[in-house]
C-alpha cells in the first residue's frame, strides 16, 4: 500500500510540476481569470448587475408604495457567478485535460509508461490529482474575491455556503477532466483529445434537455446522467448526497476507463 501511493504521489508532482511550468497552461489561467473577472463585476456592479437591479426595484416600489419582497442578493450573486464559471470551465477543462496522455503517445513514452511496475490505476489517479490541484489553483483567487464581496453582506453569508458551492465546483471539475483523461489515453492528438472531450462533456450538460424531450423511464434515467443538474444542486451551498455520488462516478469511471486503455496498450505491445 504504501508502494502504490509513493507511485501515486510521485506521479503528481510530476505532473502538477509540467503544469506550472508550461506556457499553455499559464496562459489558459490568465484566460480564465480574465473572463471570470469580466462577469464577476458585470453581474455584481455592472449597469445590469444584481445591485443595480434591487436599486431600481426599491425605487419603483417606494414610487408606487408597493412593499418589494426581500431579495438575497449575496446568495443570488453566488448561484450565477458560478452557473457562469462552470459553463466557461467547459471550454477550460478539455485543454487542461487533453495532454494528460496525448502528449505521452506523441512522444512515444506512453508505452515505457504502460510497461512499467507502476499499475496504470496509480499513473491515472496521480495524473488526474496533478491537473485537479492546478484547476484549484485557478478557483482560489475567485473565491477570495467572491468571500470580499459576501462579506460586506448584511446579515453576513455563512461560510459554508461559497464552500461547499465551489467544493461542488470542483467536484465538477474532476469528472469532466477524468473524462478528458480517459479520451486523451485514445489518442496522439491533443487537438483531438479536447474536441472530444468537449463534445462529450457538452451532451452531458445537456442531456437533460433530450431527457425532457424523451419523456417515460427512459428519459428519467438520462436525466439523472445530467452534470448540470448535479452541478446546479451543488451550488446551492447544500450536500447532496445524489449528486455527490453521481460525479464521483464519473470520476471513478474515467479513471477505470484510463487504466483499461493502457492495459490494452500493454497487451498490444507483449
Amino acid at each position: 500500500m504504501g508502494t502504490i501511493v509513493a507511485n501515486i504521489v510521485a506521479i503528481y508532482r510530476k505532473e502538477l510540476q509540467s503544469y506550472f511550468i508550461s506556457p499553455l497552461a499559464y496562459l489558459i489561467a490568465g484566460f480564465f481569470w480574465f473572463i471570470s473577472g469580466l462577469f464577476f463585476v458585470a453581474m455584481l456592479l455592472g449597469d445590469e448587475g444584481l445591485i443595480q437591479q434591487v436599486a431600481i426595484m426599491d425605487a419603483q416600489g417606494q414610487q408606487m408604495g408597493i412593499p418589494i419582497p426581500p431579495f438575497d442578493v449575496p446568495y443570488e450573486f453566488l448561484q450565477q457567478f458560478l452557473q457562469t464559471i462552470g459553463s466557461l470551465s467547459l471550454f477550460i477543462l478539455p485543454m487542461l485535460s487533453m495532454g494528460l496522455y496525448a502528449e505521452e503517445r506523441k512522444r512515444g513514452t506512453l508505452e515505457l509508461l504502460a510497461t512499467s511496475p507502476i499499475t496504470n490505476w496509480a499513473v491515472a489517479t496521480g495524473k488526474l490529482l496533478g491537473v485537479v490541484t492546478f484547476y484549484t489553483t485557478m478557483i482560489l483567487p475567485l473565491l477570495v474575491l467572491q468571500l470580499i464581496a459576501l462579506n460586506s453582506a448584511t446579515p453576513p453569508m455563512p461560510l459554508t455556503v461559497p464552500l461547499l458551492a465551489h467544493f461542488g465546483l470542483i467536484l465538477l471539475a474532476t469528472a469532466v477532466l477524468s473524462v478528458g483523461m480517459f479520451i486523451s489515453s485514445l489518442t496522439d492528438s491533443t487537438i483531438l483529445a479536447a474536441i472530444l472531450t468537449f463534445v462529450l462533456v457538452l451532451f452531458l450538460w445537456a442531456i437533460d434537455v433530450v431527457a425532457q424531450a424523451i419523456g417515460g423511464p427512459v428519459g428519467s434515467v438520462l436525466e439523472h446522467l445530467s452534470i448540470l443538474k448535479h452541478y446546479t444542486n451543488l451550488i446551492r451551498g447544500t450536500l447532496d448526497t445524489s449528486s455527490i455520488i453521481l460525479l464521483g462516478s464519473y470520476v471513478v469511471l474515467g479513471i477505470f476507463l484510463t487504466a483499461q486503455s493502457i492495459d490494452a496498450l500493454r497487451f498490444q505491445r507483449s
